[in-house]
């Protein structure tokens, strides 16, 4: 029963569930995209917690008043030097209103629980998520007798399956119940969703049914189906005999109405296999060949590690390349069990949170979603972006409403945090409410799209005026004074300048963030600009506003550097780098950006490095490491890029490889926080620096091997995506080989690894020149084309 073949893929854990009060966080997850079960792993009293993607609730919508005046007044501020007076304006004029939009939070469906006898202790214990599969087991062992439970969420029949395996003849009481995850701490707001539970049991025919009515009307619950040799009801438990196997399929419904539901449910598992192997392999028919799109290999000589092993050794010394591996394949594991091309984007959380209320479960548009984002262009999951636009095109006429009425501007405003039926403003603090670039930063995702798919109806009808929109709002937030624009009020997320830092040295979040001319706001609209341009080109729209747009290129004002090298996070001279910080929006040229690199600046290159390497280390997060090590390889510097990663493995990961907010222990590598939220951004952000530093993937230049650390001796990578086409390249130490096979006519500069002199390279088996490792490659290809580069030795 237990010793299952050995996969690159799987994660193996000796401990179950056991973060006090709160397992849920260290559970093993599985989901379809939509549904989402998360396994603790205990033996004698299982919970398995089910969620849905569209269950949110505790949200409140308000409308939004007219405050487009204090816009004017802000400005007047600014000009006479009252910048503190200046930032609370705007937040101040929603607050004196009685404004107060709330944003929802993901909201926990039901528990399945599970009771086994357990009369003399286990051994042999363990839990195990085979990422290939997306199932997560269970085993362990009593006495002499073995069991294992195994689940799914099938992504082709919409339902989990649970299976429990034993060689003993065993009494097993199963139910499903309201999650009571902080159930004790605020009540009143709990019970009255107990209180609308519907639940019954059918003996005859196996069949529990429970269903919850949500705070707008509608009902929504689970329906399984357990199949046993005997079953017999006592109370609210339905008890099945384990006679080798017991099969459960569930199914969930959200939005509907509890008895119509039911019998839906009913008659939909009716019509399915009722046997766990087929209902996995037809599951694992889809999900593999997504998971296994692409592909990395580190040259580890072992990948059966435990989870904890992983972890210890990290904590002890460094990361090891099996851990680097698989924590690269789990965050494509998390991301396409979180979502999918027509579901809502993935959150924070995925859909395995276990609380009512989670800390910044939201869609934040400074940064985060975005980083769950980074991979998927590269990691071949392209078409999953699609849950990304259709959830922000959906809102733009929210946001038109919000540009309007919060700063008299056409086009949109894009308020930082949203949730699935929240997009108004919400965040009222000066540092969420004067920042004005979510809408140019997401305008990025739009347009790369574009560019790796080359589907110029996507351009036309929803790049394009996703992104007009966010360019109506610039043209009418900047202001000309002289020659130059001016972008102000302007964020630079979520920093304040030093100089408007308290002087005794007490601790506040966001003392004075509202500055002119942050750098990311400058470099967002310069890049949001060309790709406006570029766009309208080729499609013939919009040709009467590139003339406008191209004034505003032309005027925008240049980056600055400090004293000491670095560029300046706020070009405007008022305003003082302030280095003890975890956000690194300054260097958005450099990254995600592809404006700034060593071959077109060399000097303006450099300063943006200067400014990174001055962050200090004890005010970072776990997210924002992986931005950093995301940086270092646009840097080439491969052994700090590896040092983030090493940090984070010793500071933010639990036991089932969640990635966290920061270290709750206070070791002094990240930032100092009692509570220790889970933000799965920086599970995703993994797997984006883990690409970027063996893969610079821009539409004009690609870089194999910018930043290979020296621990990673040799690898191979399969099937990774560029603009114009796919490539697979292997090396072990100095020899190199690369395969690019092009998808679509393609001209692109590259850049050839590090590892030896000289690289020999053909163009559909005819040999071309000899090029040095110092040589740009030139690659003018048409589709179909096939081009080799190797290693000359």
């Amino acid at each position: 029963m237990k010793g299952t073949k050995m996969s690159r893929h799987k994660l193996t854990l000796n401990y179950p569930s056991s973060w006090h009060n709160d397992m849920w966080r260290e559970a093993l997850p599985s989901g379809n995209g939509t549904v989402g079960v998360a396994v603790l792993g205990n033996i004698k009293q299982e919970t398995v917690i089910i969620n849905h993607s569209e269950l949110w609730h505790w949200g409140k919508n308000c409308e939004l008043p007219d405050v487009s005046d204090k816009l004017s007044q802000t400005r007047a501020l600014m000009k006479e030097k009252r910048y503190l007076e200046a930032s609370w304006c705007l937040t101040n004029a929603l607050r004196e209103k009685g404004y107060d939009t709330v944003l929802e939070s993901p909201m926990p469906l039901a528990d399945l629980k599970l009771v086994m006898p357990c009369d003399i202790g286990f051994s042999n214990y363990s839990r195990e998520l085979e990422m290939e599969t997306g199932e997560v087991s269970v085993f362990w062992q009593e006495g002499v007798h073995r069991y294992k439970r195994d689940i799914f969420a099938s992504r082709k029949d919409d339902v989990f399956v649970y299976r429990i395996l034993g060689d003993q003849q065993l009494n097993i009481s199963l139910s499903l119940d309201v999650h009571k995850n902080e159930w004790d701490k605020i009540p009143e707001r709990f019970e009255p969703i107990a209180n609308t539970m519907k639940y019954e049991i059918d003996v005859e025919n196996g069949i529990i049914s429970y269903g919850i009515t949500h705070e707008d009307g509608t009902d929504c619950g689970v329906v399984v189906k357990v199949i046993s040799s005997h079953l017999q009801q006592s109370g609210n438990t339905l008890n099945a005999k384990l006679d080798k196997e017991i099969l459960i399929i569930g199914k969930v419904f959200v939005k509907g109405k509890y008895e119509i539901s039911k019998q839906t449910l009913l008659k939909d598992i009716s019509l399915l296999p009722k046997d766990y192997d087929t209902l996995l392999k037809r599951h694992v028919d889809i999900h593999k060949p997504i998971f296994r799109s692409v592909d990395l290999e580190l040259g580890a000589s072992d990948m059966s590690t435990s989870n904890e092993r992983l972890l210890l050794d990290a904590y002890g010394n460094e990361a090891s390349n099996e851990l680097i591996e698989k924590m690269w394949a789990y965050g494509r594991y998390l991301f396409i069990s979180a979502t999918s091309p027509n579901s809502l984007p993935s959150n924070m959380y995925g859909l395995w949170h276990g609380d009512y209320d989670v800390c910044w479960s939201h869609h934040m548009a400074n940064e985060n979603i975005q980083m769950i984002y980074w991979h998927t262009l590269t990691g071949g999951l392209m078409e999953f972006n699609q849950s990304l636009f259709r959830y922000y095109s959906e809102r733009i006429p929210v946001f038109q409403e919000s540009a309007k009425k919060m700063y008299g501007c056409r086009g949109i405003y894009v308020v930082a945090g949203t949730t699935p039926n929240i997009a108004y403003p919400t965040q009222i603090v000066p540092v969420i409410m004067n920042w004005t670039g979510a809408a140019g930063w997401l305008a990025r995702h739009y347009y790369d799209y574009y560019l790796f798919s080359k589907d110029e109806e996507f351009l036309r009808t929803q790049a394009l005026p996703f992104m007009y929109e966010a360019a109506l709002f610039y043209e009418d937030f900047l202001v000309k004074e002289g020659v130059e624009y001016k972008y102000y009020p302007s964020v630079s997320p979520e920093n304040t300048p030093q100089n408007f830092m308290p002087a005794n040295g007490v601790p506040l979040a966001h003392p004075m963030p509202t500055a002119i001319n942050a750098t990311m706001d400058i470099a967002i609209i310069k890049e949001l600009f060309l790709h406006m341009i570029e766009g309208a080109t080729i499609t013939g729209m919009h040709q009467d506003k590139i003339a406008v747009w191209e004034d505003i290129l032309l005027h925008l004002p240049a980056y600055a550097i400090n004293e000491e090298g670095a560029v300046k996070e706020w070009i405007d001279p008022d305003f003082e780098d302030r280095y003890d910080h975890r956000h690194l929006s300054h260097l958005y040229p450099v990254f995600p950006g592809n404006e700034i690199n060593e071959e077109n600046n060399k000097e303006l290159f450099h300063a943006f490095e200067i400014a990174v390497e001055k962050r200090k280390l004890g005010a970072q997060t776990g997210w924002s490491f992986m931005h950093m090590a995301a940086i270092y390889a646009r840097f080439g510097k491969a052994d700090k890029a590896l040092l983030c990663m090493d940090l984070l493995a010793q500071s933010g990961i639990l036991n089932n490889f969640y990635t966290l907010h920061n270290d709750w222990r206070n070791m002094g590598i990240s930032l100092n926080m009692r509570e220790a939220p889970i933000q799965m951004d920086a599970n995703m952000g993994w797997t984006n620096a883990v690409q970027e530093m063996l893969f610079y993937n821009s539409p004009s230049l690609i870089k194999l091997l910018p930043a290979l650390p020296s621990r990673w001796k040799k690898g191979k990578v399969t099937d990774w995506r560029f603009v114009g086409g796919i490539v697979s390249f292997s090396w072990d130490n100095a020899k190199f080989e690369a395969t690019f096979q092009i998808t679509s006519d393609t001209r692109i500069s590259v850049k050839l690894p590090n590892l030896c002199d000289s690289y020999n390279i053909q163009v559909n088996n005819n040999s071309l020149n000899t090029y040095t490792k110092d040589d740009l490659y030139c690659m003018v290809a048409q589709k179909g084309d096939c081009i080799m580069i190797r290693t000359n030795l």
